[in-house]
């Protein structure tokens, strides 16, 4: 198995819907955005499947050394092999995926986010930091567009979040804000417990209007000279902002105990039609 092909392999596996836009792109971006993706599930993976956490902290910093590695153009793993030319072409900046890294490891330093404030740093280094390292693969000539990628990320970030309250519930993760709980009268425990009360609910429907307003903020913000070159991101935005309307349609608390997702075909065919009509 070569690099590209490890690459492929861990994103198909993953069945995220980012991997249903990789297909629309001409054969050298597809092979730097899988590699890129790839990186962001290796490094995630330490800190979800890793039961010691000495262990999880070792892994990370193994993983700085590795872009370290890779920057001096002697990477060792698949993954990093495959983004070299990624790195090369499309100048990516060393201290972006050290960001990635330690958003990662920020789940290893706390369960909790007292403000939005404080979750905002986790979803910047976590998603907008890979949405502007996309940016720079799909290509753009005004700066601004840019700022749409971070923009972007948070909404996706802040997307996954909502999707998946339960989930990480059972790993004993909170990501929704301490003083938002509060305000809407959400103990954390309803949520470690799955409890779907009217509050909590409440509290959810609040999370989508936040990541709403921040795709609308991402769209105003992407000029238009850049908008054929990020069509990629915007089938990504389609597909999450309709899986984000899905969790309000069938009842925002649902969330604790079940995982919304859209089938493959609904997937495909928000692809195809935001990549043709974009």
């Amino acid at each position: 198995m070569t690099p590209d092909q490890y690459c492929e392999d861990k994103a198909a596996k993953s069945g995220s819907s980012f991997y249903y836009s990789f297909r629309f792109l001409s054969p050298e971006k597809r092979i730097a955005i899988t590699a890129l993706y790839a990186f962001c599930r290796e490094v995630d993976d330490v800190v979800d499947e890793c039961t010691d956490e000495g262990v999880a902290r070792t892994t990370l910093n193994w993983w700085r050394n590795e872009v370290d590695q890779m920057y001096a153009g002697a990477p060792q793993h698949p993954v990093t092999q495959s983004l070299l030319p990624a790195v090369k072409a499309y100048d990516l900046p060393r201290e972006l995926f050290l960001e990635i890294i330690d958003g990662m490891e920020m789940d290893l330093n706390q369960a909790r986010y007292n403000s939005f404030k404080d979750l905002h740093l986790y979803c910047y280094r976590v998603a907008s930091v890979v949405g502007q390292l996309a940016a720079s693969i799909f290509g753009y000539t005004d700066r601004k567009t840019l700022k749409y990628a971070h923009d972007l990320g948070i909404a996706f970030q802040l997307t996954n979040i909502i999707r998946d309250v339960g989930e990480d519930a059972r790993r004993g993760r909170i990501y929704l804000p301490v003083d938002e709980l509060q305000r809407f009268n959400v103990p954390a425990a309803d949520i470690l417990n799955y409890r779907e009360t009217a509050e909590f609910k409440a509290l959810m429907n609040f999370q989508i209007d936040r990541a709403e307003q921040y795709y609308e903020q991402a769209m105003k913000l992407l000029p238009e000279v850049d908008k054929k070159n990020q069509r990629t991101g915007l089938v990504m935005a389609a597909i999450y902002r309709a899986t984000l309307a899905e969790i309000r349609l069938e009842g925002a608390q649902k969330v604790l105990n079940q995982r919304t997702s859209l089938t493959p075909i609904r997937k495909l065919w928000l692809a195809w039609k935001t990549w043709w009509f974009a």
